[in-house]
């Protein structure tokens, strides 16, 4: 349920033996070179008497994915109970350290996500200065949220997406809990943010081939990363990343239709970095391989 590496503003977890409890089989900064977000996939033990967890600088968030057990975790001089279950989100308050036990019933597994402090502050200010209060936060989210869970287990299977996947998912699930879960009001997107979104879909439409990064999107419509991924999706219904992924695709069908063009040379046109990358985006976003749009 950890991580041991450092790369947010404070060490999480210093001196904690995550390899006595979990071994990691993914990490996004390992694999994928994100600064923006730490993505972990992990495999506990089935059992633990006393388990003592160090609190963090960053929110955490916990999704089982595989195993269930009956968690107890102390904290403050509170104890509760719950059921780890797959699909039920958990939320680690910043600074808080716990104490947990559990026995599980073989297998557990689970997708994680450390988003920074920093970044759901932002975030805040952004959404009118308010304090964040993150256990409020913590329970609003205990009762569930399956768009919360589906952007963490997306996130877990990255499918080699880069920096502006992190960016993106970093600023959506800020804004997200922060308006779904503490309280912190929303917006409807405005005529002149329309019109923004319609020039930064312009830009995407221009950059197909090249890296473009959210920081670049907002600038060139003169709004903050967080006012412009909120605005974009609240105007497209996706984030800026997938919106310019389904841009990608739909001009890569166009190629693979129209032209003879290798499919390497399809993906670089298309602002995948390979083959393999454009591949792997297809069966994602439309269940089928390139060969399938191929004319003969």
């Amino acid at each position: 349920m950890v991580f041991d590496s450092v790369r947010f503003d404070l060490q999480p977890y210093a001196g904690f033996d995550m390899a006595r409890y979990v071994r990691r089989t993914y990490c996004s900064w390992e694999v994928s070179g994100w600064e923006s977000l730490l993505v972990q996939r992990f495999e506990h033990v089935p059992v633990a008497e006393e388990l003592e967890i160090p609190g963090a600088a960053d929110l955490h968030l916990v999704l089982p994915v595989a195993g269930r057990a009956t968690m107890e975790v102390r904290s403050g001089g509170r104890r509760r109970r719950y059921a780890w279950v797959p699909g039920r989100v958990e939320m680690g308050i910043p600074g808080q350290a716990v104490v947990r036990r559990y026995r599980g019933d073989g297998s557990m597994r689970s997708v994680q996500i450390h988003l920074p402090r920093d970044t759901v502050e932002s975030a805040a200010a952004q959404l009118g200065g308010r304090a964040v209060d993150y256990e409020a936060m913590a329970a609003s989210l205990a009762a569930g949220d399956p768009l919360v869970e589906e952007a963490v287990r997306t996130a877990g299977s990255p499918d080699g997406a880069g920096e502006m996947y992190a960016e993106s998912a970093a600023a959506f699930l800020s804004v997200h809990l922060l308006t779904r879960h503490a309280g912190l009001p929303g917006s409807r997107a405005s005529a002149r943010e329309d019109a923004r979104v319609s020039a930064a879909v312009a830009m995407m439409r221009d950059r197909l081939a090249d890296p473009v990064t959210l920081a670049e999107l907002a600038a060139e419509v003169h709004l903050s990363v967080y006012h412009f991924v909120r605005v974009f999706r609240e105007s497209t219904g996706e984030t800026p990343y997938r919106f310019l992924t389904r841009l990608r695709i739909e001009e890569a069908k166009r190629l693979l239709r129209h032209s003879d063009l290798a499919v390497a040379q399809i993906a670089r046109r298309c602002g995948f970095a390979s083959a393999g990358a454009l591949s792997a985006a297809f069966l994602r976003h439309t269940g089928a391989r390139p060969s399938v749009y191929r004319n003969p």
